[in-house]
């Protein structure tokens, strides 16, 4: 991160000798000027900003809505200023000459104006940015010309020159084949997603930019850039629906597992967007980070039916049944019966949608109304007899056995180890079935058991939920009686008790007195929803019950969905659209993505033959570049020397041996099972017995996922 900006850097251009052609001044001395103009304003800017920040922080807070809007707005300026200085000139992308004016239009990763309101760069979310990433031979969207740079270290060491009109080329293109293009596209990898905002293409930009509405499935084999695609429409969504953006709605991201999720962790803050949450499913439960996988396939099958999960309402639904005998509830002022019916009336008060820990306190509400019905005093209001019920000893140990607090684990767990409680909930199911299902320690949580565990705690809610807001509650009232003392105090001190003074007795200037930031709460939990949009990447991997958990945190059904039915492990035969129908989506968009930027065409002329072994149709993407390496083969007691060789070799970049736990990972060479690799790529990959993967198409997926995270060099070693 840069905390200035050289205003004084002589050129931007650092091109290498074979490039000199391009640093000739008629083709780059426009882009030098407004470079400068570019350095000066964000210096500006980040001055401006850093005073702005300074004085707002040092300002007093106040109370209520300001101090909300004083906060907001600072954290919104120190994104801002986080953004400007996270970046110094390659802030610009391009730059884009329309065919009806010479001026150029400079395309950055946000907006910028100099002092006079000039626009110096474009945001590249913004409508009129669009023909920057848009734009194709066949669809030029009015350009002339297209100018692309490629940043190392701050300048600029090579850019790529597009023409759409005959006259183009007149002093705005330097043609050599897409060098920058096609050279960014083999560029030594890292342990973060490199950036590749500059060079996203029409047909992944298309997907970016389109609307919320719905499920929009983004279906693309590997190297098409479905993670770019699904990053960076994030942050367009953000910048461009008024449903997400600033104070609204909320965005949820979920990844695959934590290398993903740390690979990708740099994209979305360098694309300006700090706020979206982020994780994978086993993340949504505490449960998550320590659950193992299902032994038995039959008992992953069973688990993995959404229908399944929804036996967890059958089994609170089972908690919430009202006593079947009238009793006698002693008052300070007389005893009143209450019968069964009674009973059934409070415990049908409870609205549809709260959470079961929480209604406890709306039916002692309840019961207080009924009884104050029946008392008959109008003296004896129904908040008297609330305070007297919840004194009662008697009726709460009858309320709390018909109602009682329960915990998600113990739900889960009696449903795995009491067979006719789990007969009772899901009766549907087979005795073979509820056999299979039972285990000896109910509680040796597995991923299967997320979804259940995920939709009993959403069911169920807080079980201290109740407690804390009579804390709340009790701790207001304490306040208010202490601001009513104090402005009684000031009052009565007032030698007139007129004026503004005696407005301290108003109700609502009295309750805007209290400062309820100083009192008990609880942090909310950040991953439990609702949200507006949630982006999942590696979606072929989620089963029925999984995506229950999702759509419980998104009630809008706004969602993109990132995926390769070919790299599903265990099979994905069904369509798209007939696999989010059945678990609840109602509005589903299909798109695709066909090109491979990432994987060489002689890595994916090996890895072809390995899908379609088990997946005859499966959607192989075209790879658009050669590396010039072959695939290599050789033994696994090469594997030292040819690791040594090659980071002798290569001073940069990463590597990755998929299929040996034995070996242990470097700085710059990881060691990953297959299903960790995916979503991730390197430099060189290095496969240690790739038929001891498995077989069957889960074999075969993970065979082909690990061959296609190269982006270099393939080498395949056998212990034979």
């Amino acid at each position: 991160m840069r905390d200035d900006v050289n205003t004084q850097a002589t050129t931007a251009f650092d091109l290498p000798d074979h490039l000199s052609h391009k640093a000739a001044p008629n083709q780059i001395a426009n882009d030098e000027r407004h470079f400068a103009a570019i350095a000066e304003s964000l210096a500006q800017s980040i001055t401006d900003l850093s005073d702005r920040l300074d004085a707002m922080r040092q300002a007093p807070g106040g109370k209520g809505r300001a101090a909300l809007d004083r906060d907001l707005e600072i954290h919104r300026l120190a994104a801002r200023l986080r953004a400007l200085r996270r970046f110094g000139l390659d802030v610009c992308l391009g730059r884009i000459v329309s065919a009806d004016d010479a001026e150029p239009v400079y395309i950055g990763r946000l907006g910028l104006t100099d002092s006079e309101g000039r626009r110096l760069l474009i945001e590249w979310r913004s409508p009129a940015a669009e023909p920057f990433f848009a734009a194709t031979h066949a669809n030029p969207m009015g350009l002339a010309s297209r100018r692309r740079y490629r940043w190392s270290d701050g300048k600029i060491n090579d850019y790529w020159d597009e023409v759409f009109t005959a006259d183009g080329l007149d002093g705005h293109a330097a043609l050599d084949d897409q060098s920058a293009f096609i050279a960014s596209l083999g560029a030594h990898r890292s342990a973060r997603m490199r950036d590749v905002l500059g060079t996203i293409q029409a047909d992944q930009d298309a997907i970016i930019r389109a609307g919320s509405a719905g499920a929009l499935v983004v279906e693309g084999g590997p190297g098409t850039g479905k993670t770019v695609v699904a990053l960076h429409r994030t942050a367009h969504l953000l910048y461009s629906d008024p449903r997400l953006g600033h104070r609204r709605g909320r965005v949820l991201f979920v990844g695959p597992h934590q290398p993903y999720l740390a690979y990708v962790a740099d994209v979305l803050p360098s694309l300006g967007e700090e706020g979206v949450q982020t994780c994978t499913l086993r993340g949504l439960v505490p449960e998550g980070a320590t659950a193992g996988i299902e032994a038995d396939p039959e008992v992953a099958r069973l688990k993995s039916s959404a229908t399944l999960v929804r036996a967890i309402e059958a089994a609170v639904r089972f908690y919430e049944q009202p006593p079947a005998q009238g009793m006698t509830v002693t008052t300070p002022w007389c005893d009143i019966w209450l019968s069964a019916d009674d009973w059934a009336e409070a415990f049908e008060a409870v609205e549809p949608g709260t959470p079961h820990n929480e209604a406890r306190d709306k039916i002692v509400e309840e019961l207080a109304a009924i009884l104050a019905d029946k008392h008959g005093d109008d003296d004896v209001s129904p908040g008297m007899l609330w305070k007297s019920l919840r004194g009662n000893p008697e009726l709460i140990r009858t309320l709390y056995r018909a109602w009682p607090l329960l915990e998600a684990t113990d739900v889960v767990g009696d449903l795995w180890s009491v067979p006719a409680y789990l007969r009772m909930c899901a009766p549907w199911l087979e005795l073979d079935a509820v056999r299979k299902l039972q285990r000896a320690n109910a509680q040796a949580w597995t991923v299967s058991d997320l979804p259940f565990l995920d939709a009993a705690r959403q069911r169920l809610g807080d079980p201290e939920a109740s407690r804390r807001q009579r804390r709340y509650k009790a701790s207001v009232a304490a306040e208010r009686e202490r601001m009513a003392t104090v402005i009684d105090s000031v009052v009565e001190a007032d030698d007139d008790g007129e004026g503004a003074v005696t407005m301290l007795r108003g109700e609502d200037l009295q309750d805007s007195l209290v400062d309820e930031s100083a009192l008990p709460g609880t942090d909310p939990d950040l991953l439990a929803g609702p949200f507006a949009h949630i982006v999942v990447d590696e979606a072929q991997e989620l089963t029925d019950a999984e995506w229950h958990m999702l759509l419980l945190r998104c009630p809008s059904r706004s969602f993109t969905i990132v995926g390769d039915r070919a790299q599903a492990r265990h099979g994905f035969r069904e369509p798209w659209r007939e696999r989010l129908e059945r678990v609840g989506f109602d509005r589903i968009t299909l798109t695709s993505l066909s090109i491979n930027y990432r994987t060489p065409e002689e890595v994916m002329a090996a890895a072809e033959p390995v899908i379609r072994g088990v997946l005859p149709d499966a959607n192989v993407p075209t790879s658009i570049r050669s590396a010039g390496v072959p695939v290599a083969h050789g033994c696994v007691k090469d594997l030292p020397a040819l690791l040594d060789t090659w980071l002798a070799e290569n001073a940069e970049g990463t590597a990755c041996v998929i299929g040996d736990p034995a070996f242990r990972a470097t700085p710059r060479v990881r060691s990953l099972s297959p299903d960790l690799a995916k979503g991730l790529e390197f430099d060189l990959v290095v496969l240690v017995d790739p038929e001891a993967f498995g077989e069957g198409v889960e074999g075969a997926v993970d065979r082909y996922v690990a061959m296609t995270r190269a982006t270099g060099q393939l080498v395949i070693l056998t212990s034979s």
